[in-house]
């Protein structure tokens, strides 16, 4: 194989994982056995997405493992207060890691080391192979890894493609000259989600500015005289805090595991595994795609002899004075294997895609309007208070609706939100949705 056909994806599963979860939770998608399969459908997807768009040469899917690393023993508060896994998310994660196999694509883990560290360490040990790695992951930490020859392939969102970055868009979004000077200002505004502490009151406006000014972390703390008020004291008062979190945030590039070139090799799938996997889940969209066959499953109807006896719910009328047993004897039971609903694909509609200052001022003209609209947002979790928006919707016609997609910045994304605030605050327009207070809450 040539140089220039050296391929490597490297993917950052729980990462994937979980984006493909909570892209699906304000509609979960639950199969006739009451498996929530939202996460495994959205992973297969984006698997897939890569395998044909981008056709590597050599692919690997990165897990982290629940065993300590040596953040968690620097620092023993590191990424506590972390939400439990969703149950059913949980019950998903044997079956991603089926699919993988069944693409013949190696897991890859290593105790004592986040998922973050061994894909560092693979991409840079690629790179001396004379590989072009794309690490596959929405963690804007990467960022401190690319080079010539790495980069970060953020997968699609909505409204958006795959975008891929390199060392100039690294350096332009976060304003630096090199992107070793990500890890500082990583260091100094911290990490809600991993519970990196920075510099208290340092936010990401603040550390962006303060590295331009400095250039690192360690220089900073050198010429504290030269900041101004509050600022001066937060920084000269959390010296120690900032230098741990610049460490915490670093990416660890020199794990001890073997990069095998041949091992990553992307080879054909298991048709025989998939096939199966697709048939438990129900999957008939993807068996279409992936092996060219239809899924079909009987559905049938049985008389089958039941004996079930229950208490009635105490909280219903008990019309026979106390709790009775009620027999149920030769009920007709329908075995229905997968229930058939429709789609995008079968069900016209029209969608808008309103990217622009001009888009936007058009939709709110016609929002203020109505007299009840649909409302919803696109979000990167479920906790309210510790998650980014990612876009959000609106419908007031059957079968049309328009898509706001926001920025990474920060800054931006309020600006686009307060374009709406003539919506939002409107009484007369009756605002409906699901789970509509979490919404409104993401939006303040």
């Amino acid at each position: 194989m040539s140089e220039n056909n050296k391929k490597l994806f490297l993917l950052d599963a729980f990462a994937l994982i979980y984006r493909a979860y909570f892209a699906f939770s304000n509609n979960h998608r639950i199969n006739s056995k009451g498996l929530n399969t939202s996460a495994i459908l959205g992973f297969t997807n984006t698997l897939l997405e890569v395998l044909k768009k981008e056709q590597p040469s050599h692919i690997a899917v990165v897990f982290d493992t629940s065993e300590p690393t040596a953040r968690h023993v620097e620092f023993a508060d590191y990424k506590a207060g972390r939400e439990e896994m969703p149950e059913d998310l949980a019950v998903s994660i044997p079956y991603i890691k089926k699919i993988i196999e069944g693409f013949h694509i190696p897991v890859l883990y290593s105790d004592g080391y986040e998922a973050d560290d061994i894909i560092g360490t693979l991409a840079k040990k690629a790179e001396a192979e004379g590989f072009t790695t794309f690490m596959m992951t929405p963690d804007k930490d990467f960022g401190q890894l690319v080079s010539e020859n790495i980069f970060i392939y953020k997968p699609a969102r909505l409204g958006n493609g795959a975008e891929k970055m390199g060392v100039a868009e690294i350096c332009k979004k976060w304003e630096i000259q090199n992107v070793n000077q990500l890890i500082d200002i990583l260091g100094l505004m911290g990490d809600k989600v991993d519970n990196i502490p920075g510099i208290p009151g340092v936010g990401e406006k603040t550390a962006i500015q303060l590295i331009k000014d400095f250039g690192s972390i360690e220089n900073l703390l050198e010429n504290t005289d030269k900041l101004k008020g509050k600022l001066k004291e937060k920084v000269e008062q959390n010296k120690e805090k900032a230098i741990q979190s610049k460490w915490l945030a670093t990416i660890i590039c020199d794990v001890p595991i073997e990069f095998n070139e041949k091992a990553l090799l992307l080879d054909a799938p298991n048709k025989e595994l998939l096939r199966e996997l697709f048939t438990e889940l129900e999957f008939r969209r993807l068996a279409e795609q992936v092996l060219g066959e239809t899924l079909t499953v009987p559905t049938k109807t049985t008389k089958t002899e039941l004996s079930v006896k229950t208490k009635i719910n105490p909280s219903q009328i008990d019309m026979f004075g106390g709790d009775q047993e009620v027999e149920v004897m030769s009920v007709e039971v329908l075995e229905v294997a997968s229930a058939v609903y429709r789609t995008i694909q079968d069900v016209a509609h029209t969608y808008h895609l309103v990217d622009t200052k001009e888009k936007r001022t058009q939709l709110i003209a016609e929002l203020k309007l109505q007299s009840e609209i649909c409302f919803d947002t696109e979000t990167t979790g479920l906790d309210a208070q510790n998650v980014e928006l990612v876009g959000m919707s609106f419908a007031y016609k059957v079968s049309e609706a328009y898509y706001i997609p926001v920025p990474e910045n920060l800054n931006e994304t309020q600006e686009i939100v307060n374009e709406f605030k003539i919506i939002f605050e409107n009484e007369s327009i009756v605002k409906i949705g699901q789970n509509i207070k979490y919404d409104l809450s993401v939006l303040k």
